[in-house]
């Protein structure tokens, strides 16, 4: 039953949204209109990875590769736009039952952006936030940060570094 309240709350959050942006399969932006499939009924965190069923990722749409030195390259700039603590307890605990870690206490889960901040994700929307085991998280940082750090030097663009983080922490 609450499988299927979340579903229907992640729906109706979803298409509240006017054409909200994730990442498809390729790492290419696209628009959705609708939310989450109400036929999911469980999802899975495996190896701290979200299940892209339940987590596809959603992007930032104020955050674009002819912007990103006035962003996510600007020191402290994610905690400008970081949603605010209340909100992402209460999504973690709605999320953590649909995706099966209720023996694990909110504390031992961190609620994690797919996308993180520090390379354009969506800071709210719940495609884009899963609850992550803490050590897996951990490990998720050192990635988000080289992330980070190779699209504000040029190494990779803003799409190529949001499609890494897709493809090693989403399966």
């Amino acid at each position: 039953m609450r499988c299927a309240l979340l579903a229907v709350s992640l729906f109706l959050v979803a298409a509240a949204c006017d054409s909200m942006e994730r990442l498809p399969a390729s790492g290419v932006a696209s628009v959705v209109t609708a939310g989450p499939s109400s036929a999911i009924t469980s999802c899975r965190v495996a190896d701290g990875r979200a299940d892209r069923r339940c987590t596809p990722g959603a992007l930032n749409p104020n955050v674009s590769q002819a912007n990103i030195y006035g962003t996510i390259c600007v020191p402290g700039w994610t905690a400008t736009i970081r949603p605010p603590a209340g909100y992402t307890n209460r999504l973690k605990r709605e999320q953590k039952i649909a995706y099966g870690e209720t023996a694990l206490t909110d504390a031992q889960l961190e609620e994690d952006h797919l996308v993180s901040l520090s390379a354009g994700g969506s800071p709210n929307d719940p495609r884009n936030l899963f609850p992550q085991p803490w050590p897996d998280a951990h490990r998720k940082d050192t990635d988000e940060h080289r992330v980070n750090r190779d699209i504000c030097a040029g190494r990779v663009t803003l799409q190529q570094g949001q499609a890494q983080l897709l493809s090693k922490w989403s399966r």
